[in-house]
């Protein structure tokens, strides 16, 4: 049984002290809740306080929204794995769309940064996903392999027990679409079959397999609950502790 993760990406929004006082709010939702596993990656500035405050919670994990593939070094703007790590950053998201079509990070970029976190203890949430013109070109699958096979590559299968996939349909980004239960499960159950591919069915059928993109209380339900959907990546609902609370909630009751 695959443990729901419900991950909250708050993008470049929410200064320190946004984050305090978010966080108050959304503890006092989320006190009761079980069986979920929680993660919250604000940006960099956000982070120290966040740990400070969360103080190794078991419940909400911390996360970063990236980071480089060295760990020191004359790299201008950067943060190394181990800066995350001081602060028991547990999750970094990597290869989301936005660093893939914003800033140009390729395949081979992101590869080196999952072969760097993973040794360095830091489980990688690494996004994949096509855009509107490679779906409507039918190219979806295609896309989501090359994605896996070049962000994945020399992973071991044991190493895969730590990485969690996020599929993020570009196009349903911030946008208020989202794609229907029946394509985000379709492309969730491609993913898994990549991934068999990559190391064996048994490791496969581990692997917690996100969905992000629109994703909010109304529709959270109905997506986690295919069989292959096994959290969310969750960006705008995120910002809202009411809104990103019914979300985790509504993974406890999958």
């Amino acid at each position: 049984m695959r443990k729901k993760i419900i991950a909250a990406n708050w993008k470049m929004n929410m200064t320190v002290a946004e984050t305090v006082s978010y966080l108050e709010n959304f503890r006092s939702h989320v006190d009761e809740v079980n069986g979920v596993e929680i993660v919250i990656a604000p940006p960099f500035t956000a982070i120290a306080k966040l740990s400070e405050i969360l103080g190794g919670s078991q419940k909400i994990r911390l996360g970063a929204q990236n980071m480089y593939f060295e760990m020191s070094g004359a790299f201008t703007g950067e943060i190394s794995p181990a800066m995350l790590r001081e602060l028991f950053v547990r999750y970094v998201i990597l290869g989301h769309s936005e660093r893939r079509q914003v800033f140009g990070e390729t395949d081979a970029l992101i590869n080196k940064k999952v072969l760097v976190a993973l040794p360095s203890g830091l489980r990688p949430i690494l996004c994949v996903g096509e855009t509107l013109e490679e779906r409507d070109a039918g190219r979806e699958k295609d896309v989501l392999e090359t994605q896996l096979r070049g962000s994945l590559a020399g992973v071991t299968p044991a190493q895969m027990n730590d990485v969690v996939i996020a599929y993020e349909p570009v196009w349903a980004i911030g946008t208020g679409r989202n794609a229907t239960p029946e394509q985000a499960q379709d492309a969730h159950a491609h993913v898994r079959a990549v991934l068999a591919e990559l190391t064996d069915a048994s490791t496969a059928a581990k692997v917690r397999i996100q969905y992000g993109g629109s994703v909010k209380p109304a529709n959270a339900a109905t997506l986690l609950s295919q069989p292959d959907i096994d959290g969310a990546l969750v960006g705008g609902a995120s910002l809202e502790p009411l809104a990103f609370s019914e979300i985790v909630k509504a993974a406890v009751e999958k």
